[in-house]
């Protein structure tokens, strides 16, 4: 089977690696002409009908991340590629990414169980080369142990286009990109580079269309996505967080916002979005309202002119076109091929995570494409029987809430996800899949799957926070978020999908090591602060409620301006400083300013001999100029013993 012919995915791996930034305005000029050029083409195109009919192909893209022994990221991405020199697997703009391009597949027969044993082999293939370097690979939405400390510009993929890539955004966007999300927890960080895009790895599937039907079937693709969002959502935490059930949904969007405040303020759609309508007949619309709103990030040069391409009977790459819709993400993304002779449309749905198992990335992948098989029968024109604002706003609550969604369908009726997946959807994709003659053992295996994963309730999702939970507050996070990946690793290997998994608990026989090399991972960062100008008597009713002995101080910016000790305190009550008839004092009277700090990056062994000769009892702990953590003697000495008993077990 030949493989789609010039795919080209943004800021994945499938594209070519000389290009540049739009660095002048003749270059630009000149770019956009060849875009508008392209689009003239393709409208030529599709009135002739210069596409291959009669064929329905579906194909994926596997993201992975690449992981130590210690199950941190693992930034060594061109040796891991070098030594498996298999053409599937590419550079992903971290380091620490691969990405595998399956072969495309006929829609019938045994397709689906293919997809897995193609899936399995790649993964294996990049698994043995990663070995050879001592890394591993995992497949997940959201890799736990991920920190802030791993998206470095050090860690970007050094080639020209992801480079390019980074400073034409981050020049758009006119500054820092601002990630803010709130689950169960809240999210709030700044990052200077593109690489918060880096966390998320996705299972990226590809559904062939023939441009007359690409309207219908696009628009149904919006709709579905979000109940197999809800069924597939595996990425609830980042950075230690608990946030949405699909957390890439909410973070991608954010990390790569090329908009200026100006565009904020005006309502500009970003590069990242589910869209604004429903596709009324063409796939110009898509084309055309892309090239109207965004700018051109990327050039490349160009040998071709499709429209002489055309006259001479052959088929026009349209590279310019496909470089520029590369750089705008929609949740379902319309996708040109071509090689010398055939011409093809396909849908590629981005929404869906990485893992957690293969088996259930096929099972997703089934019931998607069972969906996009039979909605079409079963609702006819969708637009008609659905506002575009439900299939809207049920994305995101799918990705919000998971299961727990409650989704609005056709008619306005309002089910759960779990109700309308078991009783309407997954019968509905039966009988896609049976239609189009898939196998009947591969529709049993594969839908069976998601439905026992959404009768138990047990997603990825739930899976992850439900083994965080049992995980209690006796380890570290860092010890909590290496045992996730551990178990989600070993259950990865098994190759049981994650609705039959036990919850993961703490992995006592880690190597404690990797878990306190660096202030970061001993930190607390659930901190009780004040500001100067609070009355001192607040500090000492904090540490008394709370039982601590170090509060720092912060400004309303949440810079370190200070220290309040126990120690202070007792001093000033000793010199008769603080009765209750005087007038209050201030916390900047009695606070230590500018107090020794260090930042999360700080070998601990560092933090320890700073502590020990200047005598503290604590570090506040700082990074880009705000207060992020403490680290206190307390941390230290637990970590000590728990070192010590790890080496007397050894030694005995």
């Amino acid at each position: 089977m030949r493989p789609f012919v010039g795919v080209l995915s943004y800021p994945s791996g499938m594209g070519k690696q000389d290009v540049s930034a739009v660095s002048d305005d003749r270059q630009l000029r000149a770019f956009m002409r060849a875009v508008l050029e392209d689009v003239n083409a393709l409208e030529r195109m599709l009135e002739t009908d210069a596409f291959e009919s009669g064929v329905r192909r579906v194909g994926a893209e596997q993201e992975m991340f690449l992981i130590d022994r210690s199950m941190n990221a693992a930034p060594m991405s061109m040796e891991v590629l070098a030594t498996a020199a298999d053409p599937r697997l590419v550079t992903e703009l971290a380091q620490f990414n691969l990405e595998a391009n399956l072969t495309p597949l006929m829609f019938g027969g045994d397709c689906l169980a293919r997809m897995e044993r193609e899936l399995c082999e790649v993964v294996a293939v990049a698994r043995s080369a990663a070995k050879r370097h001592g890394a591993d690979i995992l497949l997940a939405g959201i890799l736990p142990t991920l920190r802030k400390s791993d998206l470095g510009i050090d860690n970007l993929t050094p080639h020209p286009r992801y480079a390019e890539l980074n400073r034409s955004i981050t020049k758009m966007r006119g500054g820092a990109f601002h990630v803010a999300i709130k689950g169960t927890d809240e999210l709030d960080v700044t990052h200077d580079t593109v690489m918060l895009e880096s966390c998320n790895t996705s299972f990226q599937i590809h559904f062939q269309v023939h441009p007359r039907e690409l309207a219908r079937l696009y628009n149904i693709a919006q709709a579905v996505t979000a109940p197999v969002l809800a069924a597939a959502s595996s990425s609830p935490v980042l950075f230690g967080r608990r946030l949405w059930a699909e957390t890439r949904i909410a973070l991608f969007a954010r990390s790569i916002d090329a908009r200026s405040s100006a565009q904020h303020a005006r309502g500009h759609r970003p590069r990242v979005s589910f869209g604004e309508g429903w596709i009324r007949d063409s796939v110009l619309e898509i084309f055309r309202e892309d090239i109207a709103r965004f700018r051109v990030v990327l050039s490349e040069n160009l040998d071709e002119d499709p429209m002489a391409v055309l006259d001479a009977g052959g088929i026009p790459k349209l590279s310019a076109l496909r470089l520029h819709n590369g750089t705008v993400y929609r949740w379902n993304r319309v996708c040109y091929g071509a090689n010398d002779k055939v011409a093809h449309l396909r849908i590629e749905n981005r929404a869906l995570p990485a893992g957690p198992t293969i088996v259930d990335e096929v099972a997703n992948a089934a019931f998607y494409f069972g969906l996009m098989a039979a909605a079409a029968e079963e609702y006819g024109d969708i637009a008609s029987v659905m506002p575009f604002e439900d299939a809207k706003n049920n994305f995101f609550s799918a990705a919000r809430y998971g299961l727990k969604a409650q989704l609005s369908w056709m008619g306005g009726e309002t089910l759960s996800a779990s109700e309308l997946i078991v009783d309407r959807l997954l019968p509905m994709a039966r009988a896609g899949l049976a239609a189009h003659g898939i196998d009947e053992g591969d529709i049993d295996r594969y839908l069976g799957v998601v439905s026992a994963r959404v009768s138990s309730g047990q997603t990825g999702t739930r899976w992850m926070l439900d083994s965080l939970a049992a995980m209690g507050d006796d380890a570290t996070p860092e010890i909590r978020a290496r045992s996730l990946a551990a178990a989600i690793a070993d259950n990865q290997r098994r190759g049981d999908p994650v609705h039959t998994w036990s919850l993961g608990a703490v992995r006592e026989h880690q190597d404690w090591r990797e878990s306190c090399r660096t202030v970061g991972q001993l930190m607390s960062t659930d901190l009780f602060t004040v500001r100067p100008q609070d009355v001192v008597d607040l500090a000492a009713n904090v540490m008394d409620w709370e039982h601590i002995r170090h509060v720092p101080v912060e400004d309303d910016n949440g810079h370190l301006v200070g220290l309040v000790t126990h120690r202070t305190l007792l001093r000033m009550m000793a010199r008769g400083k603080a009765r209750a008839s005087d007038e209050p004092i201030a916390i900047h009277d009695v606070m230590k300013p500018d107090p020794v700090s260090v930042s999360p990056a700080t070998p601990t062994l560092e933090a320890m001999r700073l502590m020990r000769e200047h005598a503290l009892g604590c570090m506040p702990v700082v990074e880009d100029g705000k207060l992020v953590g403490i680290i206190t003697e307390r941390d230290l000495i637990n970590v000590s013993t728990r070192l010590l008993e790890e080496y007397l077990k050894e030694e005995s």
